[in-house]
Formats: C-alpha cells, structure tokens, sequence
C-alpha cells in the first residue's frame, strides 16, 4: 500500500473536463475515468473532497457581456454545478464509493445543504463529498469555492486538475515556446497574473496557507501519485 503524504485533500475539477472532447454537456465516459482515479486514492485511505465548475453546461460571463444581469448569470451558474455534482456522484456510487452531495444554496430533495461540521465528519467516515453551488454567492468563482472549502473542511492540499501539465507564462496549448513553473509562490501567480486561478482565490489560499498544486487530469495516476508524495505539476504556496 502507497503511504499517504496527504490525507484529506480539496480536488477541484473544471466543468469543461466533464465535457470530454465536446465543449458541452456530461460524458460518462470521463466521469466514469475520474470516478476510477478518485478510488485508487480512496483505496489507501485518502479522504477527498471535491468541486466541479459549471461551464459545461453554462458560462455566465458570455451572457453577461451580450446583456445578461451578472447575478442572474451567477445564479444559473451555480445551479450547473449542482447538475454536475450530481452526476459525479452517480459515476462514485456505481464505482462503489460512498458518495454525499452538498450546495451552498438549500435544495431540499435534491442535494444536502452545506454544514462544515457535517462535511468534515463525513470525510472523516469515509464519504466523498462533493460540495457544489460555488459558495453560494454572486461574483465567486469556483475556485474561490474549492479554496474555501479546502480551509473550512482543514484540508492538506488543495489539487486543481487542468488539461495541461501544470502553470505556464502563456497558453501552452497556442504556444509552443510557453515557460513551465515548477514552483510558484502565490505573490508571484498573482502579480504575474498567470490565469491559473483568480486573485481572490489564491489570495485566501495565500492568507491561510493552503498548498494548490496545478496538474494535468489526463495523465494516468497523477491524482494518486500527487497525494503519495510525488512531484507532478506546479506547486503554488
């Protein structure tokens, strides 16, 4: 059996990596691939929280700029969070993993309202919980959602999955020449302004000393070999 470096972590996945090769939509296929990645940490005792982004299946900033009322946008977007939640749970429990779904934005029947206390008592139980709804306000990004609640629930390490190796200075997938960072600090993500995550997500990472740790979901163990220990992608901290 691996030996943990990092037992309970936050793994924030976009919204576009449910998509698959499509740019909308859910494809079981991927969901059914993490799914399997997030049990191989589970089978040497990891304990995992999760967050999906909504883009998927809605991108409120395009609406915005053609008239749309930002929190109105804001709002839709956290309801696809929600939907995609809900499918990952599925793809979990068909997996064998026990699953539990909660949104900053009560839905009673559907989905459990967020209780830190709650969460923290789940992971420590065993369960997957996948907290959805960003933080349940306009104006926050996902990933500002996935680094609250990586601090609420006492987290390790926080894992962003991207479809690149890590932090680049540009888009590696338009420029080939793009400069790799191994390591980061958070001063330098944010002044150099590297699209890795937004200001105030890595500010609230920074102010508590949350560890994020950049890496690419499509290469085979990399979630498991990250919490064992290995270096995989960049290291914000």
């Amino acid at each position: 059996m691996s030996e943990l470096k990092h037992k309970r972590v936050l793994v924030k996945f976009s919204g576009e990596s449910v998509a698959g090769n499509d740019e909308h939509g859910i494809d079981p296929t991927i969901l059914d691939d993490m799914a399997a990645s997030v049990k191989s940490c589970k089978d040497i005792g990891a304990q995992i929280g999760i967050v999906i982004g909504g883009g998927n299946l809605f991108r409120g900033e395009k609406l915005n700029k053609a008239g749309m009322d930002r929190v109105a946008g804001d709002h839709m977007g956290m309801l696809a969070t929600v939907m995609n939640g809900i499918a990952f749970r599925d793809a979990l429990e068909r997996a064998g993993i026990k699953t539990r779904v909660m949104s900053a934005i009560s839905m009673s029947g559907i989905v459990e309202h967020y209780d830190r206390r709650l969460a923290i008592q789940l992971l420590s139980d065993g369960y997957v919980v996948i907290f959805t709804a960003g933080t349940g306000n306009p104006f926050f990004t996902t990933d500002t959602a996935g680094c609250l609640r990586a601090i609420e629930t006492q987290s390790d390490l926080m894992l962003k999955a991207t479809r690149v190796d890590g932090v680049y200075d540009s888009d590696p997938e338009k420029n080939s020449d793009a400069k790799f960072f191994e390591n980061l600090s958070f001063d330098d993500a944010i002044t150099k302004n590297l699209k890795v995550m937004d200001a105030t997500a890595l500010t609230l990472a920074r102010d508590h000393e949350l560890p994020i740790n950049v890496f690419n979901v499509n290469k085979n163990d990399a979630l498991k070999d990250i919490i064992c220990g290995k270096k995989i992608g960049t290291l914000i901290a």
